[in-house]
């Protein structure tokens, strides 16, 4: 019984002794015989060729969470009605699957301040951060078919690069940790792998997401505890982890046109979801994906309630409005599902218009309260859509209540 046990365990991560050396001229005495010595750097297993076997229950039930989220993709879809109106919705789902991301490391940001963020406007450091984690998402929706060493780099690449990160879509070249103290890895809570590890560990991980035998959530949930572990960038490999999720999704063909909230689910249990990651490590397979495969149900739940919302507001939007078919107006309605903050130069650019026309596609919407001038005088206007804004940060004040 005990062998097969041993058999179906996952391989768990070993260890090695490697040196360290306190280089602060600052650091108390104290604290260089604290942190200054051997340290355990982390030895991944390999992976490629493992065997998954997981519990037939658990199987089935991601199985079923594979199904919420074909269903929610199609969901999505009905709501809006048509490929014309599908672009907005898709749009803000991915801006709403970064916040979350974001939210998991603690980077907060109203749905206002990231709208101002995407236009452009000045804002606050987190926004310009969490809109930076937008082009990581979409990063990791283009990259087609193979998830490998350029399209990983490429993920990192997008949020890190605005964000001032002095290695941006490079692997790290130096020890990492995670917690403890920043005088060095001694006294941390994990430490990765030292970046002599990093390339063999690497092909090894790409190798093993670019397997086609494995049932996808536990596929995409091992890809993405792996990656975690082996922690390639000296910063912001949680947020190029979780993009990784969706990238794999959209190569399994599970999503074509919406992106699922799935940070958003782990949000509903961060501790358990870290909990899960360390268990990966100590060889429990099962615990990330159970975290993986409930964070789908939140999500998928959440999701349809937001996107009820925004279909609703948009709906509302249009009762509203008189004006010509061919006017501008209907085009900046669905585009205010995923811009719910614009200004004249927003939709010049984004329809190819005039600034007289633009402002009187504004101010069409103006009239018909359905945006309201937030800035004082005439120079630098900006408009806001209340009603999309007040659904996202509901979607978002949900997330923070369940945590």
């Amino acid at each position: 019984m005990a062998d097969d046990q041993d058999a179906n365990r996952w391989p768990a991560v070993e260890f090695e002794r490697r040196p360290w050396q306190v280089s602060d001229t600052y650091t108390s005495r104290a604290q260089h015989r604290l942190h200054e010595g051997d340290y355990r750097a982390c030895v991944p297993a390999r992976i490629a060729d493992a065997d998954l076997a997981l519990p037939a229950q658990l199987l089935a039930e991601s199985e079923d969470a594979l199904r919420e989220i074909v269903r929610f993709d199609q969901y999505a879809s009905v709501q809006l009605g048509s490929s014309v109106e599908l672009a907005p919705m898709s749009s803000i789902l991915l801006r709403t699957e970064s916040s979350a991301s974001s939210q998991i490391e603690n980077l907060t940001v109203g749905a206002r301040a990231l709208a101002l963020a995407e236009l452009g406007s000045p804002t606050t450091r987190n926004a310009s951060i969490v809109s930076a984690n937008v082009r990581a998402m979409e990063a990791a929706l283009e990259v087609g078919t193979s998830i490998d060493a350029s399209s990983v780099l490429a993920m990192h690449y997008s949020p890190m690069e605005p964000s001032g990160d002095p290695q941006p879509g490079r692997w790290r070249t130096q020890q990492v940790w995670i917690g403890g103290s920043d005088i060095g890895p001694r006294r941390a809570a994990f430490v990765p792998p030292h970046h002599d590890r990093l390339p063999d560990a690497l092909d090894d991980l790409f190798d093993f997401a670019a397997r086609s035998d494995l049932p996808v959530i536990p596929h995409v949930a091992v890809t993405h505890a792996q990656f975690e572990t082996l922690h390639p960038f000296t910063d912001g490999n949680g947020r190029t982890g979780r993009a990784i999720i969706h990238g794999m999704l959209r190569r399994a063909e599970v999503t074509e046109r919406v992106t699922v909230p799935l940070s958003a689910g782990l949000l509903t249990d961060t501790a358990g979801y870290f909990e899960s990651l360390d268990a990966y490590r100590r060889g429990d397979v099962e615990a990330i994906v159970r975290s993986l495969t409930a964070a789908t149900f939140h999500a998928v739940t959440g999701g349809r309630r937001l996107v009820d919302d925004l279909a609703a507001a948009r709906a509302e939007y249009i009762e509203r409005i008189v004006a010509r078919s061919d006017s501008v107006v209907w085009k900046l309605v669905d585009a205010l599902v995923a811009q719910p903050v614009v200004d004249n130069a927003y939709v010049r650019s984004t329809f190819g218009v005039s600034e007289i026309a633009a402002q009187r596609a504004i101010d069409k919407l103006a009239e018909a309260d359905i945006l309201h001038q937030t800035s004082k005088g005439r120079r630098n206007r900006v408009w806001q859509a209340g009603e999309i804004l007040a659904a996202l940060d509901r979607f978002a004040d949900g997330i923070r209540r369940v945590r």
